[in-house]
Order: structure tokens, then sequence, then C-alpha cells
């Protein structure tokens, strides 16, 4: 897929949570940093839809962990950024930096 796909707001949050949680990147605490960073309610089934979305995209891989009992002996599946991903959150904040620098009204609290 094109690297200059588009990323909307929940997927870019979930992608950079992604990269923040590291190796333990899986829905359940996805879903609970979106909540704690962002104030609002966020259901699991939509975190699962962003992933797949960005991972068609290839801006992130998974991979199976082990099977667990507590999960009824199902895995967790555990999401990675790719090459690619990381290069387009580099790529969307150089944009968000330059257009933030190109209006000044918001620095001085006018807007």
């Amino acid at each position: 897929m094109h690297a200059r796909a588009h990323l909307g707001e929940f997927e870019l949050m979930v992608l950079l949570v992604v990269l923040r949680l590291g190796e333990g990147a899986y829905g359940v605490p996805i879903a609970r940093e979106i909540e704690k960073e962002t104030g609002r309610e966020v259901g699991i089934g939509s975190v699962y839809a962003a992933l797949d979305r960005l991972q068609r995209k290839g801006l992130v891989s998974s991979t199976l962990g082990e099977p667990t009992p507590e999960r009824g002996g199902r895995a967790k599946r555990y999401f990675q950024v790719t090459g690619l991903g990381l290069r387009r959150i580099r790529q969307i904040r150089r944009t968000l930096v330059a257009l933030w620098r190109s209006l000044p009204q918001l620095e001085r609290g006018i807007a």
C-alpha cells in the first residue's frame, strides 16, 4: 500500500499507542491507554478494526502469543509498528508541526 494512505485520528492514536506499548501491544492495553490519554471510552471492537486497517496498510504487523488459561486457551495477538508505519508517523508529525507553526494565532491564544 502507498505510504501516504489516509490515516484517521483514531488510527493515528492506535498507531502511536502500539509504538508506546512496545512488546505488550494488544487490544486491551491499547484501548486502556487511549482511554487514559483522551478521557473517552474506547470499544475493543473499534481498536481491533483500526488495527486491521493499519495492518492492511502495512503500518503494523502482528504475531500470536502463547495460549493462556485466563483466555480460555486462546492466544493474544500482539502488534508492532512496521518500518513503513514509523516513517508514516514521522511524516505526519512533520506535516502537523509545519502546519501548527504557520498559525501564530494558535500560539498567542487568539484562535
